[in-house]
């Protein structure tokens, strides 16, 4: 991991009908993280929050709640993360998972560009692989990983070469998967863990084997984080609660281990909605997350 980090705010709050995850990135840094993180030792460049622009030339054609406004995003955040990946890790701050179609498609165009594979980790209850056309609600913070590997429905968005290699990701912390995006996990090549996964064998187990994976193809990692891997008793504040999630110790082996690996080339922190929160609680339990995953521990360790 690089001694240069970015905070790069997303106010995406196009994905879903629930509105509040546009406050996220700075509560964020209300709760503390650019401080942490200077704590930490590294160098910190806070980029501000993007905006979303013109959308006068988008085609808005085909299913997806306010598709126009996502397209845009997914524009401006790739672009964004093509650019910080040259020289830092970049943290983006989000708002809700539809900024993950742009996050991780800049992943992916430094990842081509450097001739590096790329793997992704998906800490969430959801799979995220819904297309607008099997999405029973439209909702395009759903849609990302459907978006990313090619799947069809997704006219209007920036295009890519290579779609993202199905084999180079792992779903950890499912616990929320409708009958379609079952029947497409089962006929794909992604790793999946479910809670159950999670409850027979250990989080760290699964979690190593993945990240032993990336190493050995010396690989890129992007992270995306969502809220409702952890389980709302620890962070409430997320539209999308489903109980049965990660503990805080589980979700901090995580981040830690990621820390461990020396492997983060980017992180996603989403689905935050302020309004939701109580008294910070939820920004402040993912702001530690992220500051695990940058490196802070209680002792250090040999490796």
């Amino acid at each position: 991991m690089r001694n240069q980090v970015q905070l790069i705010g997303c106010p995406v709050d196009s994905g879903k009908t629930q509105a509040g995850c546009l406050m996220g990135p700075d509560s964020y840094r209300t709760a503390g993280l650019p401080k942490a993180i200077k704590e930490l030792g590294l160098n910190l460049h806070d980029l501000g929050n993007l905006t979303l622009p013109a959308l006068g030339d988008i085609e808005t054609a085909g299913p997806g709640f306010k598709r126009a406004d996502t397209i845009g995003w997914t524009r401006v955040i790739a672009e964004a993360a093509q650019t910080a990946l040259n020289h830092s890790v970049p943290i983006f701050l989000g708002g809700d998972h539809s900024l993950s179609h742009g996050s991780v498609l800049g992943s992916m165009r430094h990842a081509q560009a450097i001739n590096r594979p790329l793997f992704v980790l998906w800490l969430d209850a959801h799979s995220d692989f819904h297309t607008p056309n099997t999405s029973a609600s439209a909702h395009l913070h759903g849609t990302p990983l459907g978006y990313l590997t090619g799947r069809e429905g997704f006219e209007g968005f920036p295009t890519f070469d290579k779609p993202l290699t199905q084999e180079n990701i792992c779903l950890l912390g499912l616990r929320s998967v409708d009958a379609p995006e079952r029947a497409a996990l089962q006929n794909s090549k992604i790793i999946c863990h479910d809670m159950r996964a999670i409850d027979e064998h250990g989080i760290g187990p699964l979690l190593a084997a993945f990240l032993a994976k990336v190493k050995g193809a010396h690989g890129l990692l992007h992270v995306s984080l969502d809220v409702d891997f952890i389980d709302p008793i620890f962070a409430p504040a997320v539209g999308t609660t489903v109980p049965g999630g990660a503990t805080l110790r589980e979700a901090h082996l995580a981040m830690e281990m990621i820390c461990d690996s020396g492997l983060l080339s980017a992180l996603d922190l989403v689905e935050l909605n302020p309004f939701l929160d109580e008294r910070g609680k939820t920004a402040q339990v993912m702001s530690d997350l992220a500051a695990s995953a940058l490196g802070r521990r209680v002792f250090d360790r040999l490796t």
